[in-house]
């Protein structure tokens, strides 16, 4: 569908779209696994932009919130070696006594509703592009 009348802007929304689908590919493997996901947070650089934790938000179909902490990697690392060294007793433990939600957005109906066509789409070509791709490597 990509034609003159797009821009630059569309070219990197449909790119942020891609990631996050690719992203919700991790969601269908964890339903599929019976594993519960309970809440989706984000944190790091990316987080910091609004369009960014829509996008995710909509494609994911859940809220997702965001975390206080920028460090990302770094703070998760600190608070693994505290769980090492014995500050608290499980990751579950130093997730409950430092992570901190800085906001949480919701899910845009229309948009949700959207994005979950498209990534149906997505699910079917995607095959076919990794091939095409691979052939070319």
């Amino acid at each position: 569908g990509l034609t003159a009348s797009h821009t630059r802007a569309h070219l990197v929304r449909a790119i942020m779209e891609g990631v996050a689908f690719s992203l919700r590919d991790s969601f269908e493997i964890f339903d599929e696994m019976s594993v519960p996901v309970k809440t989706v947070r984000l944190g790091g650089g990316g987080a910091r932009s609004p369009l960014w934790r829509q996008i995710q938000a909509d494609i994911y179909g859940r809220e997702v919130a965001t975390v206080e902490a920028e460090e990302g990697a770094a703070y998760g690392v600190a608070m693994l070696a505290g769980v090492g060294v014995g500050v608290w007793n499980s990751v579950d433990a130093a997730c409950a006594a430092v992570v901190r939600t800085r906001d949480v957005i919701q899910p845009d109906k229309e948009a949700k509703e959207l994005l979950a066509r498209q990534y149906q789409s997505y699910r079917a070509i995607y095959p076919a592009l990794r091939t095409l791709m691979s052939d070319k490597l």
